[in-house]
């Protein structure tokens, strides 16, 4: 009689051992497959998208190569053949070298933000087109960061090439806040809004034969493509800069090396098609060849 009620008491337990293993490898299957079908995504295997890939910018931008892919060893600009007339690059002003903003509709946490990153900032006062009740334009009161490296960056890219500002904004703003980021004029033109034309698919088009240089040793820098729309060929297309992002630094470590590598080109249209493929994007976006190819090109 014991030796049945000993057995009895062992064998609900020795099931319950067995229902345990069999949990546990169960639970260990299921584990490896989530592994398996569900990669994990911490730390250890995390991978930031460089800068140049992050949707910081408009539907529109185009984002320019990696740094790794641009950082190439180039000679110094004093090795520039004699025979290469001197490149000409033409820069847009806002969201491709500062970032503006009217002070009274900056929110402090993006303004606390930039500057505890160390961005370079100013307020400015610009003549407004609109007119007050007596008839006289009014002031605007605005917040202007710097995009990271832009003094360095002009200084080193006017040692090999002609600058020439080119902006859709108006005079006067954009005049006031050029004269403090150029004081030293390295600017050797400056274009306003009323220098851009309209088409049929663009207004504010930045055309650049009308700087009368040659085209095959000129490039545009700037955050929005439809701007080089008559050349295609000739154009950067930039990330757009906003205080947003303070730890920017396309001016030179992107930008700046592309410049150097194209200062060493007899004709830059070459190396920009390859690198941008801007002919193929405009079509993609319904605006034939024939807009762009029928002049403007020399």
């Amino acid at each position: 009689m014991s030796a049945f009620s000993s057995e009895e008491v062992r064998s609900p337990r020795w099931s319950l051992h067995l229902l345990a293993a069999l949990w546990g490898f169960v639970s260990f299957l299921f584990r490896g497959l989530l592994r398996l079908f569900f990669p994990s995504s911490s730390s250890s295997s995390f991978k930031p998208i460089p800068l140049v890939e992050l949707p910081v910018c408009p539907p529109r931008q185009i984002p320019l190569p990696s740094s790794s892919s641009t950082a190439v060893a180039l000679p110094d600009s004093a090795d520039t053949p004699d025979d290469l007339p001197k490149l000409t690059v033409v820069l847009d002003l806002d969201e491709t070298l500062v970032w503006a903003c009217e002070t009274s509709s900056l929110p402090a946490s993006i303004h606390e933000h930039a500057v505890d990153a160390g961005l370079k900032w100013f307020h400015l006062e610009c003549i407004s087109t609109d007119k007050d009740n007596e008839g006289k334009s009014k002031i605007n009161h605005v917040t202007v960061f710097e995009r990271p490296g832009l003094q360095e960056f002009l200084g080193q890219v006017c040692q090999f090439a002609d600058l020439v500002l080119f902006t859709a904004g108006l005079e006067g703003y954009a005049g006031p806040l050029v004269d403090r980021i150029d004081a030293e004029n390295r600017f050797s033109r400056r274009l306003y809004r009323p220098s851009t034309i309209s088409t049929e698919y663009r207004e504010h088009v930045k055309d650049i034969s009308s700087l009368s240089r040659d085209l095959s040793r000129t490039v545009i820098v700037d955050n929005n493509p439809f701007s080089f729309l008559l050349q295609p060929l000739n154009g950067i297309p930039c990330v757009s800069f906003s205080a947003a992002h303070p730890r920017d630094d396309q001016l030179l470590t992107v930008i700046l090396p592309l410049l150097k590598e194209l200062s060493q080109q007899g004709d830059v249209r070459s190396l920009l098609r390859e690198r941008f493929h801007m002919p193929q994007w405009f079509q993609s976006r319904g605006i034939p060849a024939s807009f762009w190819s029928s002049g403007r090109q020399t």
